[in-house]
């Protein structure tokens, strides 16, 4: 058995999704190649779509915000696949594609990111394809254009999501409630004392701050206005690869002490060891929090899929936002002093997470691998 999974780059949710399923199936022994299918094709034309994403999201947000619930009022034409200059486009790109799959004669195909599965869709309609199909959609939400796609599966974030999907017009049959997959890591649990410990933090309240890896947000506000309020807790800040962000946040002078991080490999064992996350609402890193019961004060969300990831998650008592009108040292304020609210969320989070969620589709796939060959 063999597969291949396909990614876009458009920030760095999609791959990173892409990369944990693929090492999950090669632990089993599963032969599994992660293509981000963009850059195989043409590194130029990879590099444009993502410099493109993040100058819409991050100069323009509300433009993008604004097209992006356009293309949400489309009407439904579920197995379309591709239509208009969408075909003539998917027909040009998917050339060195068909190639590498009648190479590799795959088992099944994963794809973490709408375009992806576009190419794969326009693909299936002129070639037969043997393998099984999956689209795998990373926000709380159903992107537009996925009703473009006809893959065999779709996997979910949540339960409540599917009426998204038959309102796009797909059978309910086709929907996977497993959850965005994430590092099975996440899923284990440190006690919070000895996460600390581990660490080297002080053992007492914490606030995780996280920037993400596409420099969105203004962390040194976040952390400032952290340092307003009279209440004894420390701040983690873990910066990723944003070398510029931490040498600033390394200068500042607060009152609360501050554990500065660059890239880190075990944000799992943070998870474990604050009280509540400081984050944008990307689809990943929220899952990995629901998994990890780490309360969420969400901000900066990207308009478009992250204000659907906000909507969801407020709905259903997992998150708080942070706003103008609740700053982020009221909303720590409101955490800290009531832990009913804190312990409220941490079970509106039990009925959302998915920790086992990577696991669940590996396994899933091997099962339906297996009795097509029957």
């Amino acid at each position: 058995m063999k597969g291949l999974i396909l990614s876009i780059t458009a920030g760095q949710g999609h791959n990173q999704t892409a990369m944990v399923l693929s090492n999950e199936f090669n632990k089993l022994g599963i032969e599994c190649k992660y293509l981000d299918v963009y850059k195989y094709i043409n590194p130029l034309l990879s590099d444009s779509v993502n410099r493109i994403y993040l100058m819409s999201t991050k100069t323009i947000p509300k433009i993008y915000g604004r097209v992006y619930r356009i293309c949400e009022k489309r009407p439904a034409q579920s197995g379309v696949g591709t239509r208009g200059l969408g075909r003539l486009t998917n027909s040009v790109l998917s050339r060195s594609l068909i190639k590498l799959i009648q190479r590799e004669q795959p088992d099944f195909i994963i794809c973490t990111h709408i375009f992806a599965a576009l190419l794969v869709t326009y693909i299936s309609s002129i070639e037969s394809l043997n393998a099984a199909t999956i689209g795998v959609v990373t926000d709380f939400t159903i992107h537009p254009y996925w009703e473009d796609s006809l893959m065999d599966y779709y996997v979910i974030a949540a339960e409540s999501l599917t009426i998204q999907g038959v309102k796009k017009g797909f059978p309910e049959s086709r929907f996977l409630p497993l959850g965005i997959p994430i590092d099975p890591k996440f899923g284990n649990k440190t006690e919070q004392h000895e996460a600390r410990r581990i660490l080297g933090l002080e053992d007492k309240n914490t606030v995780l701050v996280m920037s993400g890896s596409m420099g969105f947000g203004n962390i040194i506000s976040e952390i400032q206005g952290l340092d307003k309020p009279d209440m004894d807790f420390q701040i983690v800040s873990i910066c990723g690869n944003n070398k510029r962000l931490k040498e600033r946040i390394d200068g500042m002078k607060t009152r609360k002490k501050i554990y500065n991080y660059g890239y880190v490999n075990n944000v799992d064992m943070f998870m474990d060891a604050c009280d509540c996350i400081i984050t944008k609402p990307g689809g990943l890193t929220t899952s990995e929090a629901l998994a990890k019961r780490i309360p969420m004060l969400i901000n900066n969300p990207i308009p478009g899929q992250e204000d659907r990831n906000v909507e969801f998650l407020l709905n259903a008592g997992a998150a708080m936002k942070i706003s103008r009108t609740n700053p982020i040292d009221e909303a720590v304020y409101q955490l800290f002093i009531n832990r009913d609210r804190l312990e409220l969320m941490q079970r509106a989070m039990d009925c959302l997470a998915k920790p086992n969620s990577a696991v669940d589709l590996v396994n899933f796939v091997k099962k339906t691998v297996e009795e097509r060959a029957r």
